[in-house]
């Protein structure tokens, strides 16, 4: 298992695609918390313009995994697409034909690999918006300990990303197939099922199932939520965001390897 684990994660670092993906997350998550930061920062009436009970610093250091959460579920899903795609998983298999093992492989380093994407993230939200916010005169919170459990939420976030994108990518392994699947659901699917459930109750309860408000719910904070949700107040509970999370990345990677991980490989 150690060597499928060296083998998956080589293919990882000898490939351009993580750190092109990790520099565009770090130059996008440091631009929207910078505005959003200084934006905040200068508006009149904190309180009110956020939704009650909100606190700026955590919305933004959340842009992170709310917005930052397309980059680990593309990572995944590109780490297992592009084995089909360039027929790399032919030796693969060849090398270790224990087909459970090598998926297994591949979820590890699709969690690693999506705790540094979230690591990143977080440099960017914190250096440059926590940075933003102390130059504007608002306390960037720093020395609580209810912010740094708050980050660690968010890599975790991120980390369970990087699975569900693995899992995608065994269940849907044309390459393109799976990034439409990304894009179109993170940017226009979930964000308008989430405004729309938002207006009753009913699918206010349903929505908070959703993947996306799941993952807020597990981070704690949210700049779409406090708006769509009066504070967050519909959220789940962190620990039962976390499980949702974790129980849409079970679905997806049983879903695959009772499936397509299962068929013959040319």
């Amino acid at each position: 298992m150690l060597r499928s684990i060296r083998s998956e994660a080589l293919k990882v670092v000898t490939t351009r695609a993580w750190w092109i993906l990790a520099i565009v997350l770090f130059g996008y998550i440091a631009l929207f918390a910078g505005g959003m930061a200084a934006l905040f920062g200068t508006i009149s009436d904190q309180a009110d313009a956020l939704g009650p009970g909100s606190s700026i610093p955590p919305l933004v250091y959340s842009f992170a995994t709310s917005v930052g959460y397309v980059f680990p579920l593309l990572f995944g899903a590109l780490a297992t697409t592009t084995e089909f795609r360039h027929q790399t998983l032919t030796p693969t298999f060849l090398a270790t034909p224990r087909r459970g093992e090598v998926l297994g492989s591949k979820v590890i380093v699709g969690a690693a690999w999506g705790a540094i994407f979230g690591v990143v993230g977080i440099v960017a939200t914190v250096g440059v918006g926590g940075l933003i916010l102390a130059l504007v005169g608002v306390d960037p919170l720093l020395d609580s300990t209810d912010t740094w459990a708050l980050l660690g939420r968010m890599v975790l976030a991120m980390a369970l990303w990087g699975v569900i994108g693995v899992g995608l990518g065994v269940l849907v392994p044309n390459q393109v197939a799976s990034i439409v699947i990304v894009l179109a659901f993170t940017q226009f699917v979930e964000p308008t099922l989430r405004i729309a459930a938002a207006f009753w109750e009913w699918s206010a309860e349903v929505g908070r199932f959703l993947p996306g408000a799941a993952s807020d719910a597990l981070v704690g904070s949210s700049f779409f939520t406090s708006l769509s949700a009066g504070g967050g107040a519909n959220l789940l509970e962190w620990w039962q965001g976390g499980l949702v999370l974790a129980g849409y990345a079970v679905v997806f990677i049983v879903s695959g390897a009772l499936t397509t991980w299962r068929r013959d490989v040319t």
